[in-house]
C-alpha cells in the first residue's frame, strides 16, 4: 500500500527532529587563547597579586595541565601549529614574517586546518580576535581556512594597538570610534579619541556568536589580544580603559596596566562561561583556555615584578620553559572531573587531533599531534609523545621524558636539564650526560625539515 501524504509528512518531521537532535548532541568547542600570558600569571598557577577569579573557578570546576606547551615562543608560528597540528620542525610558518601591505606570511589555500575539518563535520566555525596567518585578500584569510565567521585583527602588528581605527568582520573593515594623534607639519594635531577598546568588542562578539549558534554545534576560536603590549612607536604600553583594583597600588604604571588587562580578560571569560550556563549548553561545551607563548618584556612591562613566569626560566622568544610552557585549563561539566590536575606532556599540535577525536572524525595522518581527549575524560589509555620539539630562528629545543635540551644555534653546544629535579633549568648537566646529549642531538636532527622561508641554518652553511 503506498504511503499517504500525511504519513510522508510524519516521516519527514521525524527525520528532521532526529537530525536536529543528533546535531545538537555534538559537543561544542571553545578554544580561548590569550596573548603573552605567562605560566605564573593566573591564581590557579600560583599568582599571588593579579586577580583571576573566573579562571581559578574554571580550574576548580575542571582540569589543569601542568606540562602543556605552546607551538612556539612567538605569535604567528604558535598559531600556525595550533591550526595545522604539526610542530615548528614541519610547520610552514616558523616565525613572525610580515607581508606588505598588511599581515604575516599566509597559509596556502590547500592547508588542512582544524577549522576546515570541523566545518566539514557540520560545525559553525568562528575566529574572533587575532589571526596573524594571512592578511586581506590572501589565501590565509580566516574565511579561506575554514572559518565561517571572522571578527578582529588579520595582522599582528595592527593588533598591537588596542584602540585601532578599524577591525575586520570577514573581509569588511569595520570603522571604530578611535583616532590616533597625527601632528601636521604646521604643528597642529588631531584630537585623540579612544572609545572602542578592541578587546571589549571581541568579547561581546564572542557572546553574540554563542547566542546565535546555541542550537547547533559550533567551534569558537577566541584569540584574545590581552595582555600583549602596544610596543609600537608612540604606543601607550599596556593599554586598558581602567586600572580597576590596581589603580591606587604603589606599582609602576605598566605593571598596573598589565594586571588590569589580565583581570579584565578574566572577567570576560567568566561572562562567556555564564552565557553557556544561561543557554543550557554548559554540559555539551568543552572550553579550553591557554596562552600563545610566555610573558613579554615590552611596553614597559617587567615579567619579574609579579612573577609572570612562575618557577620557570625565560620569557617570550626563549625556548627555555618560561618561553613555551603555558597554562591549559579545560572545563566540560559532566565529562571532566572537577578540581583535577594532569602532568601529561602535551602541546599545541595536539589540539587538532583532540578536536577530531572529540567530534568523531578522523585526523590527518601527516600531523605530529596526539589527542589528549583521554586525559580530559580521565581515561587511562592516553598515548604519550616520544618527544616534543621546537625551533625558532636558529634556536632548537626538545623534551623527552624529564630531559630538556636547548641549543642556541645548530652549530652550538647543547644545554641539558632534568626538569624533574630542576624545573627552573638552572643547572646544565650536559657534561655529565654525554649519551643523553647525543640522543637529544639526534632528535633535533630528525624533527627538523629545512624551510626556505624560515631556514634554521643560514644559506651557504
Amino acid at each position: 500500500m503506498p504511503y499517504r501524504p500525511a504519513t510522508l509528512l510524519i516521516l519527514a518531521t521525524c527525520l528532521c527532529l532526529f537530525t536536529t537532535t543528533a546535531q545538537a548532541e555534538k559537543p561544542n568547542l571553545i578554544y580561548i587563547m590569550v596573548d603573552d600570558l605567562g605560566y605564573g600569571d593566573l591564581g590557579c598557577y600560583g599568582q599571588q597579586r593579579i586577580k583571576t577569579p573566573s579562571l581559578d573557578k574554571m580550574a576548580a570546576e575542571g582540569l589543569k595541565f601542568t606540562d602543556h606547551y605552546a607551538g612556539s615562543t612567538v605569535c604567528a608560528p604558535s598559531r600556525c601549529v595550533l591550526m595545522t597540528g604539526v610542530h615548528t620542525g614541519h610547520a610552514l610558518v616558523r616565525g613572525n614574517r610580515e607581508v606588505k601591505p598588511m599581515g604575516q606570511w599566509p597559509l596556502p589555500e590547500n592547508t588542512t586546518t582544524v577549522a576546515r575539518l570541523l566545518k566539514r563535520a557540520g560545525y559553525a566555525t568562528a575566529l574572533i580576535g587575532k589571526w596573524g596567518l594571512g592578511g586581506p585578500d590572501s589565501s590565509g584569510h580566516p574565511n579561506n581556512q575554514g572559518f565561517n565567521h571572522f571578527f578582529g585583527y588579520l595582522c599582528q602588528r595592527h593588533a598591537h594597538n588596542f584602540y585601532p581605527e578599524f577591525l575586520f568582520r570577514n573581509s569588511d573593515r569595520v570603522p571604530l570610534d578611535n583616532t590616533v594623534a597625527n601632528p601636521r607639519p604646521d604643528g597642529a594635531g588631531v584630537a585623540v579619541k579612544r572609545n572602542d577598546y578592541s578587546h571589549d568588542l571581541c568579547a561581546a562578539e564572542a557572546l553574540e556568536f554563542v547566542e546565535r549558534n546555541k542550537d547547533k554545534p559550533f567551534f569558537l576560536y577566541l584569540a584574545l589580544t590581552i595582555p600583549h603590549a602596544n610596543n609600537e612607536a608612540g604606543g601607550k604600553g599596556m593599554e586598558v580603559p581602567s586600572l580597576g583594583d590596581y589603580a591606587d597600588l604603589d606599582w609602576p604604571e605598566p605593571q598596573k596596566g598589565h594586571a588590569a588587562m589580565i583581570s579584565r580578560m578574566d572577567a570576560d571569560v567568566g561572562r562567556l562561561l555564564a552565557k553557556l550556563d544561561e543557554l543550557g549548553i554548559d554540559e555539551r561545551t568543552l572550553v579550553l583556555f591557554t596562552s600563545d607563548n610566555g610573558p613579554h618584556r615590552e611596553g614597559g612591562n617587567n615579567p619579574d615584578f609579579n612573577n609572570s613566569n612562575g618557577p620557570l626560566r625565560g620569557i617570550k622568544r626563549d625556548l627555555y620553559e618560561g618561553g613555551i610552557r603555558v597554562p591549559l585549563v579545560a572545563r566540560w561539566p559532566g565529562h571532566i572531573e572537577p578540581g583535577t590536575q594532569t602532568g601529561h606532556a602535551s602541546a599545541f599540535w595536539d589540539f587538532l587531533p583532540t578536536a577530531c577525536d572529540l567530534v568523531g572524525i578522523e585526523a590527518p595522518n601527516s600531523i605530529d599531534g596526539v589527542s589528549y581527549l583521554p586525559t580530559l575524560l580521565g581515561k587511562e589509555d592516553q598515548a604519550a609523545h616520544d618527544y616534543l620539539y621546537w625551533e625558532f630562528g636558529r634556536k632548537q629545543a626538545v623534551r623527552q621524558g624529564d630531559w630538556k635540551a636547548v641549543r642556541q644555534s645548530p652549530d652550538g653546544k647543547i644545554e641539558l636539564y632534568n626538569l624533574a629535579a630542576d624545573l627552573g633549568e638552572t643547572k646544565n648537566v650536559a657534561a655529565e650526560q654525554p649519551a643523553i646529549v647525543a640522543k637529544m642531538a639526534a632528535l633535533m636532527k630528525a624533527a627538523h625539515v629545512e624551510s626556505e622561508l624560515f631556514p634554521l641554518t643560514p644559506a651557504g652553511r
